[in-house]
């Protein structure tokens, strides 16, 4: 039924006045906008009108009073609003007869007092243009690409409930797309800006890249949409975002003036370029600073930290914010000749010793039995969190910001893999290990981080130090990506691929040439012992992604429908030639985007 047609039926929602009905047709959001719809209605109301009935309403019978449709002050206009809250049967609108006709001329009346409203409407005043967008010198994309591009980002998400099929999923492809994109240059084209930034909004994770292809255009554009002021944000990983650093007035006076968002931008630039400047102008209003704004401009040194901070970063261990003194703590302990790794590793080597009474030489360990000032200072919490005891808190907090190179020196002169062999007494081993396991990441030291992951071949997966698959994920992120991906190349042919999801997510796209054959033998393996795919279907995301296009050619031999077993789950063959179907479908795909954009640039 149209909304005229209900409108002239006695018994239609005008009459009746349903909730969320008549009262839909009167709301009123804005100005010129309120009841457009209703506006729309009036030409065809004597069509809608019952056999029999004469069309009634302003046009045709009273007309309103000469008030204008006054927006909240109580005039014809609320008054027809409220009439349409409670249904013409219940109160006849001004100027109308009870009976079937109220309705429609309910809706002329409306019609009206909105044309009333827009014809006596004065103009706006102008606003001020704004300044024209920035140049983008860089080179535009290949029509092919810049089509690929379209594509992409006009891609929505499929049904929930997981993806099937053979189609590639685009939104995933994203990402790497922009990244070559970024590899070789290219400035994204100035009609796909507003999609390329609606697409970074709802996904943190393309911001960098996404921002980086939009250029400059791209502040440019959030400061006349909030919707994208989170480019405002953007560190300078995400390329437009970063302020001009060389006018040293035009920093202090973006320092003084500027949004929380453009003054993170200023100091995430101007560290990246100059670390001292950055720091400089961080101090210069440091105290002035509220605390949850020092926690983000202290987070933003971690980029070219360096021994020069550290006057500064003692300063911050006397911040009246606990969290502010943890994150200056934790800064200071990733500079081994600091004074506060020093103190720390004082403390940590008056728990941590060898016994070479025993048999075996062995590693005992006094825990502290109190948190004092001087280690809460250091920004060690005196409580523990739930779950863990005070004693074993403290332990690790003082070993894992104590320098590694402290530890040869203190046991014996041994290796990192000599000391991580050793035993520990009193079950003192797994917080101990996890302690080093931080410590490694957080000073990035390969050593360590190699004799705490062990060999990948071992029986156990738990590694000899990592206590979790995350911990080894993050002792990878530590070594070199040739290294890193021969490791779990290595885990994957022992272990399989059932914990190695998060281990494959640190290693360089495309994987190299024996990471790749291992995960593929993997997954051949895992469909002849007949299970689903879906079991698997974390680890087959990835490969979509991350394999080298070329071995596309050699998965095509997984193609074929495969011979099911007796004890294989019903259908299990189809469903995996189906999902190496996809596989390869991407793989190829991903080769002609690269195609595309053409070669590298060359540095």
């Amino acid at each position: 039924m149209s909304r005229i047609s209900a409108a002239a039926d006695p018994a239609g929602p005008l009459a009746a006045a349903p909730p969320g009905g008549a009262a839909a047709l009167f709301r009123a959001p804005e100005g010129r906008s309120r009841s457009a719809a209703v506006g729309t209605a009036t030409a065809p109301g004597a069509a809608g009108a019952g056999p029999g009935e004469a069309p009634t309403g302003s046009a045709h019978g009273a007309p309103l009073s000469d008030e204008g449709a006054g927006e909240g002050d109580g005039g014809p206009w609320e008054e027809l609003v409220t009439t349409a809250l409670l249904g013409t049967d219940r109160r006849t609108p001004p100027g109308a007869v009870p009976g079937p006709g109220a309705p429609l001329h309910l809706l002329d009346a409306a019609a009206e007092a909105t044309l009333r409203q827009r014809a006596g409407a004065r103009p706006d005043q102008a606003a001020e243009r704004p300044a024209p967008a920035p140049p983008d010198p860089r080179p535009a994309l290949p029509p092919a690409a810049a089509h690929r591009l379209a594509l992409l980002l006009s891609d929505r998400p499929g049904p929930s409930g997981g993806r099937r099929g053979t189609a590639p999923d685009l939104r995933e492809l994203l990402p790497q797309w922009l990244a070559a994109a970024n590899d070789r240059g290219f400035a994204a084209p100035a009609a796909l800006l507003p999609a390329l930034l609606d697409a970074a909004r709802a996904r943190t994770d393309l911001r960098p890249a996404a921002l980086r292809l939009a250029g400059p255009r791209a502040l440019w554009l959030a400061r006349l949409n909030p919707d994208w002021r989170f480019a405002l944000r953007a560190t300078s990983d995400g390329g437009p975002s970063r302020p001009g650093t060389e006018d040293p007035a035009a920093v202090r006076r973006l320092w003084q003036e500027g949004l929380f968002a453009e003054r993170v931008a200023l100091l995430a630039a101007l560290r990246s370029r100059r670390p001292a400047d950055a720091r400089d102008l961080l101090a210069g209003t440091w105290a002035t600073e509220r605390a949850e704004d020092r926690l983000m401009f202290l987070d933003s040194l971690r980029t070219g930290l360096g021994p020069d901070d550290e006057p500064f970063l003692e300063q911050a261990l006397a911040d009246r914010s606990r969290n502010v003194r943890a994150t200056a703590a934790e800064l200071l302990s990733a500079l081994p000749r600091s004074a506060l790794a020093g103190r720390m590793a004082d403390r940590a080597t008056a728990c941590v010793a060898m016994d070479h009474t025993r048999d075996t030489p062995t590693i005992v360990v006094e825990a502290p039995h109190a948190c004092d000032a001087g280690m809460e200072r250091d920004g060690i919490a005196a409580k523990a969190p739930a779950g863990r005891g005070e004693r074993s808190w403290w332990l690790g907090r003082l070993v894992e910001s104590a320098p590694l190179d402290t530890w040869p020196r203190r046991l014996g002169g041994r290796t990192p893999r000599e000391i991580v062999a050793l035993p520990v007494a009193d079950d003192w081993q797994g917080e101990l290990h996890a302690a080093w396991c931080r410590a490694a990441v957080r000073q990035r030291d390969p050593a360590w981080s190699r004799a705490l992951l062990g060999d990948p071949s071992a029986p156990e997966a738990g590694g000899p130090g990592a206590v979790s698959l995350a911990e080894r994920a993050r002792l990878l992120a530590t070594l070199a990506s040739d290294e890193r991906a021969s490791w779990v190349a290595g885990f994957i042919e022992t272990h399989g691929l059932s914990e190695a999801f998060q281990l494959l997510g640190v290693c360089a796209v495309p994987w190299a040439g024996p990471l790749g054959r291992a995960v593929v033998d993997a997954l051949n393996i895992a469909r002849d012992a007949g299970s689903y795919p879906w079991s698997f279907s974390g680890v087959m995301g990835l490969a979509e992604r991350c394999l080298d296009p070329g071995e596309a050619v050699r998965l095509e031999a997984l193609l074929a429908l495969p011979d099911e077993p007796e004890d294989a789950s019903p259908g299990a063959g189809g469903y995996w030639a189906e999902a190496f179907q996809r596989l390869v479908t991407t793989l190829r795909l991903r080769a002609v985007m690269l195609e595309e954009l053409g070669p590298p640039r060359t540095p």
